[in-house]
């Protein structure tokens, strides 16, 4: 069982289903990915949901960021300095 469990491939993790409401929505999109799309049976709206959450999510990453790059910068520069709490009884 072991072996099984140290072969066995990671799957991502994601975040759990929730019934999100939907909203309808026109886009304008080119009419060969449509095509395209539609021809590998690809489901455009999940495609499309799941690009934007990517994008928001990223978005959303890069504010808080720059929301706190004084305070990152702030702690970077104690530690520099002042070294971690504890770190004098460190064993690694």
């Amino acid at each position: 069982m072991a072996s099984r469990l140290a072969t066995k491939r990671k799957q991502p993790v994601r975040a759990p289903q929730r019934r999100a409401r939907k909203a309808a929505t026109n886009l304008s999109l080119r009419i060969d990915l449509v095509q395209r799309a539609k021809a590998l049976g690809l489901n455009l709206s999940e495609l499309v949901e799941v690009a934007i959450e990517r994008a928001v999510v990223a978005a959303e990453q890069a504010r808080w960021l720059a929301d706190n790059e004084a305070a990152i910068d702030y702690y970077n520069a104690f530690v520099e300095n002042h070294g971690v709490f504890g770190e004098e009884f460190r064993q690694f």
